[in-house]
């Protein structure tokens, strides 16, 4: 099972502001469509900003990052999405703003989408009704493989709806938190996976550990496992998952082996958390590791 290339990606996008000031461009459907346009793989973004300052910004970056965005539409009724991040005890603490422009994504500009091919989506920009229905609407139109970047955040998301998109997903990744939240405890991480594949008929189930590295089951029951080496600089975490997830759909849409994909997108996530924010506006940045790795 390969996608084609231009995956699309559903979401928000949203600006990450910490408790120093800095505001930092986020979102991790934009951070994933970030770091895909970089490695050369031309997502298509759907998502929606305000018509307000921060709204500007990301257009903006977005264009001159060179990404398309005829599907990243305007809303002159809602603010663009904002998220307040605390960093406690290493780990990034999220107050995520509500009735934000994301929450009303509409189907508008997707009349010359590919109609297959890979789709990604979490659940923060389903939480809504109104994109919800969009995105229901889009996945009707089209026959996606179906990524599915569970992103559990309190109190947007309710088990069994999470329950429903798992089992419409051919890849599904989470964290090892998360695989606890929806009830599947085992303390052996491996049978706590072998217990989920009993439920969902998934391609692949990706677990991450953060340094203790990711796990991921396949649909035919081998594992592969991956841990990284101990990075000893460390700015904040926040988004090395989604640096994760960018380089494991690269993978997928290059046909790597699945050895390989864990080993490169861990790689690169061990590389962003050197970074401040979760993206990275130079070039360079990802010129020096394509150089290493792709």
């Amino acid at each position: 099972m390969t996608p084609s290339s231009n995956p699309l990606i559903f979401g928000e996008a949203l600006f990450d502001c910490f408790d120093s000031g800095e505001q930092v461009l986020g979102g991790a459907p934009f951070n994933i469509a970030w770091h895909l346009e970089a490695l050369g793989d031309a997502p298509y973004f759907i998502s929606k900003v305000g018509q307000d300052a921060l709204g500007e910004r990301i257009l903006n970056q977005a264009s001159q990052w060179g990404m398309a965005t005829e599907t990243l539409q305007t809303d002159s009724q809602h603010p663009t999405g904002q998220v307040a991040i605390s960093i406690i005890d290493g780990e990034p603490h999220y107050d995520i703003r509500q009735n934000c422009a994301y929450d009303f994504i509409d189907l508008k500009s997707a009349a010359n989408l590919p109609k297959t091919g890979l789709l990604y989506h979490g659940s923060l920009a389903l939480r809504h009704p109104h994109s919800r229905k969009t995105f229901e609407t889009l996945v009707n139109k089209g026959d996606y493989q179906r990524f599915l970047d569970v992103n559990l955040r309190e109190p947007w998301w309710q088990k069994q709806t999470i329950l429903d998109w798992i089992a419409q997903a051919s890849w599904v990744k989470l964290n090892h938190h998360e695989l606890h939240q929806l009830e599947f405890t085992d303390p052996l991480i491996q049978n706590a996976m072998l217990d989920f594949q009993q439920h969902f008929p998934n391609a692949q189930l990706i677990v991450t550990r953060g340094e203790v590295g990711t796990i991921v089951l396949t649909q035919d029951g081998h594992f592969f496992e991956h841990t990284p080496p101990k990075v000893n600089h460390i700015i904040d975490t926040v988004g090395a998952g989604d640096a994760f997830t960018a380089v494991y759909i690269h993978g997928l849409i290059s046909k790597w082996p699945i050895q390989k994909t864990l080993e490169v997108a861990q790689a690169f996530a061990s590389q962003i958390i050197g970074n401040r924010g979760a993206t990275s506006a130079d070039p360079q940045f990802y010129k020096s590791f394509q150089s290493l790795y792709i």
